[in-house]
């Protein structure tokens, strides 16, 4: 099983920034695939931004130039960097990981921008 432990949303305004940290139980090196997804209100859940365990990425297009997935090995821990955030990012964000076929979930972290 994986465990997914996510910090850092909050209320942010327009254009700021914020970092997304998803703390794994177990060594990212032997997850598939992780990677971060939203859900608006009323909306479905949608990709945002992905990594492989070989350090391939994948971002939405509404998120491209602006959001930056990245990991820390050492402490099983995958980041999304949100810059210059817009009001329509806002949305509970989810870590997602696969890991043996098997699709694992964190709690969800709200971000809120405001204007």
């Amino acid at each position: 099983q994986v465990q997914l432990d996510e910090s850092g949303g909050g209320l942010v305004q327009l254009g700021g920034s914020l970092r997304l940290s998803c703390a794994a139980s177990r060594s990212i090196f032997s997850i598939t695939v992780m990677g971060w997804y939203r859900q608006a209100p009323g909306e479905q859940r949608e990709l945002v931004a992905t990594m492989t365990s070989g350090g391939s990425t994948n971002y939405a297009d509404s998120v491209k130039g602006r959001f930056t997935i990245s990991r820390n090995n050492a402490e099983n821990t995958v980041y999304l960097q949100m810059n210059s955030l817009k009001l329509e990012d806002t949305a509970v964000y989810y870590c997602h990981a696969k890991w043996a076929r098997i699709n694992y979930w964190g709690q969800g972290t709200q971000v809120t921008v405001s204007s």
